[in-house]
């Protein structure tokens, strides 16, 4: 799937047998606690290496969307997320089966997580300019900043699906790279940025805000493109708690404006 032989292809993948009749019921159902716990940041996790798993271990086929895309994946490298750590060993159907159905995950999605697990990296990948003494998106971030969203019917920046994601999977360090490389993103259209603002207030929790207030401040930065357009018009009356926190953070930049004078 990323051209290299750690991740298994469709055609490589070990067909579970067919299932029988359980009473155990889906790991879903149980509404897994989500653990903070993760492997320990490195110096740079921009570039950090793959995660140190097991690739002998058994091969979980995992479904995504409702197009009931197949991926395949070994259990230890699933297992770095308490998600689906819980899945593959817990007393749940899913870990009789070697079955993970995700039927409200996107795909291109899973993909980039996948390949995160086994890379610690995911395409566009993230690489220090020593000429610029910056950090970089290869190819320019043009490999594909925004995805198609089912969800909600829109394009949303791929970066903030990503970290909503990382969050719900339990991967820290994956939620890190992801706010990251968003605030390397350019160009992005209006509409794009306040579709992905909402999708981030939808799919974070309150008690983590880091997400969110990338986009309050991006738009406060970028108040006099903001304030011309159509979309934030109709986006406003609306209205959302995000427009009330962005009300917010106006006031406090205004404060701070008023007391540098």
């Amino acid at each position: 799937m990323f051209g290299r032989r750690n991740v298994l292809t469709e055609s490589q993948r070990h067909r579970a047998g067919k299932a029988t009749k359980s009473t155990k019921r889906s790991f879903r159902d149980h509404g897994v606690t989500k653990t903070t716990r993760s492997r320990a940041p490195s110096q740079n996790f921009e570039t950090s290496p793959p995660l140190p798993s097991n690739l002998t271990s058994a091969i979980i086929t995992i479904v995504c969307g409702r197009e009931q895309r197949l991926f395949a994946a070994h259990e230890d490298v699933l297992c770095h997320s308490p998600f689906f750590a819980a899945a593959c060993r817990g007393q749940f159907q899913e870990a009789h089966t070697r079955r993970i159905d995700l039927p409200d995950e996107e795909p291109e999605i899973f993909s980039s997580v996948l390949e995160y697990l086994y890379k610690g990296d995911y395409y566009p990948r993230i690489h220090h300019n020593k000429r610029r003494d910056a950090w970089e998106l290869e190819d320019g971030g043009a490999g594909g900043s925004t995805v198609f969203h089912s969800g909600v019917a829109g394009v949303v920046l791929k970066d903030t699906v990503i970290y909503c994601t990382a969050d719900k999977y339990g991967l820290e360090e994956l939620k890190r790279l992801a706010l990251r490389k968003q605030g390397l993103q350019s160009g992005i259209q209006c509409s794009t940025i306040l579709t992905s603002a909402r999708y981030a207030y939808a799919n974070t929790p309150d008690s983590d805000p880091k997400l969110r207030a990338h986009y309050l401040s991006l738009i406060v930065r970028s108040r006099t493109t903001f304030k011309r357009s159509g979309t934030m018009q109709m986006e406003m009356e609306v209205g959302g708690k995000l427009f009330f926190d962005l009300f917010v953070a106006m006031c406090n930049h205004l404060d701070d404006v008023s007391n540098a004078v």
